[in-house]
């Protein structure tokens, strides 16, 4: 049979083909009719001396037509006048036959081949999950039908992780003996598809793919053998991969296969599994789905403590537990939007690629010598031109201190050369300790017990012996290295920090001694509110405490008051106490602007509108900033049915946008502002001394009953009522709204003294009962920055 590839068509017309063909001397070939099909196509009434000529081109030998490629392996087969028959993508063997199973080595990968290397990692775990699945896949592939487990998870969890103990178990020989000696095959669909823009040619690699299987299933039976097991990875892109008009895509002609005793291990997202295989039933049937679930914190620091080793080898590191402890943690916390174990191994991936360029770079203590010395070397050069004493005994100092810093910056490197053979010396002992390691592994695996007890007990202690002790005084010793060579917990919040944009001292700090201090940070920039601050502080503890419900966001108030109290000063204090910028700690939604019911969509997004692609106003933001202090503002201006999204973040701290996606709510601080109640605090006596009274609270609170829903209220970890400002507090917010001037002032080396006159007239000019202390900062333009302005340009002021 003569193969080749259909791109020339299904049949040829045999009058016209057969005259435009020659014939060949000394061989002749009489073609009456040739039909061709995927994979090959039949020469009747033909007469060859297959000794002579070889169709294919391929390595058989012997001569060819004219303007053929004969003997090589190149070209296929050429006529004259320009047809030719390609000789497709498979490599063929000596008389032009195809190389046996060469289809299934070119596109897959042999898992319990690396297996058998110790090329992959362990499969580790502190709980039963992730062995409970192998496990379970195992019992599925023992199967005398539909032996096809399909692994369904989120990414990331670890279902590729299955596979490769599976494969380890295959290797080891911990399988039932119907799966012993079997080889897992990963089959690389990318690579198949790749190339094949000629119609039917991905068929024809498919197919060949198949036969190939069916053929090593076929030897294994007839030797005894284990046999194939193929993987695919993504198994939802098998559907539509080679689909066309008038084709068939890979997901139907591999139904036949199945039926046949193929035994194939997918795995897939659980939506994309619904999406996809389930509406074929044909196909969804003939396999069994294995759920994989995310690892716990506490199986994910197994998981780190299992592949450190692996990581301290590649990286040339020393990775303390505290790192690998803090990075589940850390993770788990802070990284919201992927799942454990993927997104703790990439922290300290990410930490540790860090940590190893930074032993890479020269030292910053030295680098900033060598730019010192440079600077004063220019001005050396720039004094010498000079003639007077002062440049002259400036000329000294500098030659002096040119003369400091080299013999410092000589020092330095000393120690840095120092250092960095030091360094060398541990990475080349690990590697050495990695490879005799894995040689360990091997030689008990194959039984080589000479091999193993030499290694096991006099190479790996010796290389061991190598290694600087790990103590945890080592940790802090590494500070004052100029190469650190130990990756700490402070590096782990180092990566957080970048990552999330949360600051790097707060994470090291300890939240313990942070949050008591909150009160006196909150009293520096809010002025008579003393109950608020101690109503928001006790909130935010509890939830850095872990004490409360970990699925709801770290706090959520309802703050009332007249304006210009302190409502919304105390969010922005709140967002630069915990994240260190203003700016970066808030997002602020005015909720004036969702007064109609459609209007409340613009929060998530629209799900089907023009430019609903876009996402919502709240979703977005928080997707970008997910740690921050979320202020809807004067919510009793928007719609009610914007409570239906207050109840999905106080309950479940997430909320679902237009487009199916989940947002996190879970580290960021929910603040609604309002101003409901606000003429219960205008009426006589409803303040003692500024602050609210009991009758006050009652009457406001008839007003928020009557807006928001119970189940809303009750979901709020407080409802905090601001007390009216008394005019003898306005002052001290007069010379916090100065302060802030005067930070302004200092770019320009501007001093600006107030006497307390000018405070208390401020003071009379910002405050009213109605409006609090809204109007202070417009009293300070006015009277204060306008004038100094006009100072400036009027040249009174240099």
């Amino acid at each position: 049979m003569l193969r080749t590839p259909s791109r020339i068509g299904s049949r040829l017309a045999s009058s016209k083909a057969a005259s435009r063909l020659p014939s060949f001397s000394p061989c002749s070939v009489n073609i009456a009719r040739t039909t061709l099909s995927s994979r090959s196509y039949h020469v009747s009434d033909r007469r060859l001396d297959s000794n002579k000529w070889n169709p294919r081109g391929g390595s058989g030998g012997g001569s060819r037509p004219p303007g053929g490629n004969g003997g090589g392996n190149g070209g296929g087969m050429q006529f004259p006048g320009g047809m030719r028959f390609p000789s497709g993508g498979l490599k063929m063997g000596q008389g032009g036959q195809e190389a046996k199973g060469e289809t299934l080595k070119q596109y897959s990968v042999d898992l319990t081949e690396l297996a058998r290397t110790n090329a992959l990692d362990p499969v580790i775990g502190r709980d039963d999950g992730a062995f409970n699945k192998i496990r379970r896949t195992i019992q599925i592939l023992s199967r005398k039908t539909k032996s096809n487990p399909v692994l369904l998870g989120s990414p990331g969890v670890g279902k590729t992780a299955i596979l490769e103990g599976l494969a380890q178990r295959i290797v080891n020989k911990e399988v039932p003996e119907s799966l012993q000696n079997k080889r897992l095959l990963t089959i690389d669909l990318a690579s198949l598809l790749a190339g094949s823009g000629i119609r039917g040619q991905f068929e024809e690699r498919f197919k060949s793919l198949l036969a190939d299987i069916q053929e090593a299933q076929q030897d294994a039976r007839e030797e005894g053998s284990g046999g194939v097991i193929c993987f695919i990875d993504e198994l939802h892109t098998l559907l539509n991969l080679g689909k066309a008009e008038g084709s068939m895509d890979a997901g139907n002609m591999i139904k036949p296969a199945l039926a046949r005793g193929l035994q194939l291990v997918g795995a897939t997202t659980l939506d994309e599994y619904r999406k996809y295989i389930e509406k074929d039933q044909a196909l969804a049937r003939r396999f069994q789905p294995v759920m994989v679930d995310a690892p716990s914190v506490e199986a994910t620091i197994a998981i780190l403590r299992g592949i450190k080793q692996r990581y301290e080898s590649h990286f040339g590191v020393q990775i303390s537990d505290a790192a690998l402890v803090q990075a589940a943690v850390y993770s788990d916390r802070y990284i919201t939007d992927r799942f454990l174990p993927d997104k703790a191994i990439d922290l300290l991936d990410e930490a540790a690629s860090a940590l190893k360029l930074s032993q890479e770079s020269k030292p910053l203590n030295l680098e900033t010598l060598e730019r010192d010395i440079t600077t004063l070397q220019i001005e050396r050069e720039s004094l010498k031109n000079e003639s007077d004493t002062y440049s002259a005994d400036r000329l000294k100092q500098v030659e002096d201190l040119i003369s400091e810093k080299k013999e410092e910056q000589q020092r330095l490197v000393s120690i840095w050369e120092q250092e960095k053979a030091r360094v060398k010396d541990i990475k080349d002992v690990k590697r050495q300790l990695d490879e005799a390691t894995n040689q360990l592994e091997i030689a008990q695996r194959e039984g080589n017990y000479e091999l193993a007890s030499r290694l096991h007990y006099s190479e790996i202690p010796a290389l061991k012996s190598k290694l600087p002790a790990e103590t945890a005084g080592e940790e802090v010793e590494n500070a004052d290295m100029m190469i650190r060579d130990r990756l700490t917990a402070s590096d782990i919040a180092r990566v957080i920090a970048r990552s999330t944009g949360i600051p790097v001292e707060n994470l090291r700090q300890g939240e313990t001694e942070k949050l008591l201090h909150i009160e006196d940070a909150l009293k520096k920039r809010i002025v008579s509110q003393d109950d608020a601050i101690s109503a928001v502080a006790k909130a935010i503890r509890l939830s850095r405490a872990g004490l409360q419900a970990p699925n709801r966001p770290l706090a959520s108030f309802l703050m009332l008051g007249p304006s210009g109290v302190g409502k919304s000063s105390l969010t922005k204090a709140m967002a630069e106490f915990l994240f260190g910028d203003e700016r970066k700690g808030l997002i602020q939604i005015n909720m004036s602007e969702l007064s109609s019911k459609h209007d409340v969509s613009r929060l998530i997004g629209a799900t089907v509108s023009l430019g609903y692609e876009e996402g919502g106003q709240l979703t977005n933001a928080v997707k970008r900033r997910p740690y921050a202090v979320v202020v809807l503002d004067e919510i009793e201006k928007a719609h009610p049915d914007v409570q239906n999204l207050l109840l999905q973040i106080l309950e479940e701290g997430e909320l679902t946008d237009g487009q199916g996606a989940k947002v996190s709510f879970k580290n960021t601080i929910i603040c609604l502002t309002s101003n409901l109640g606000a003429p219960e605090f205008l009426k006589q006596g409803a303040t003692k001394n500024g602050a609210v009274t009991s009758q006050t609270k009652s009457a406001v609170m008839e007003y928020v009953t009557a807006w928001f829903r119970p189940e809303v209220l009750g979901r709020l970890d407080d409802t905090i009522i601001f007390n009216s400002l008394p005019r003898s507090a306005v002052n001290d917010i007069v010379k916090l709204r100065l302060s802030e001037v005067q930070s302004r002032l200092d770019d320009r080396h501007i001093t600006l003294n107030v006497r307390e006159g000018a405070i208390e007239l401020l003071g009379n000019q910002g405050y009213s009962e109605q409006y609090g202390a809204r109007a202070v900062a417009r009293a300070i333009r006015d009277e204060v920055v306008a004038k100094v302005t006009l100072a400036l340009l009027e040249g009174r002021i240099r």
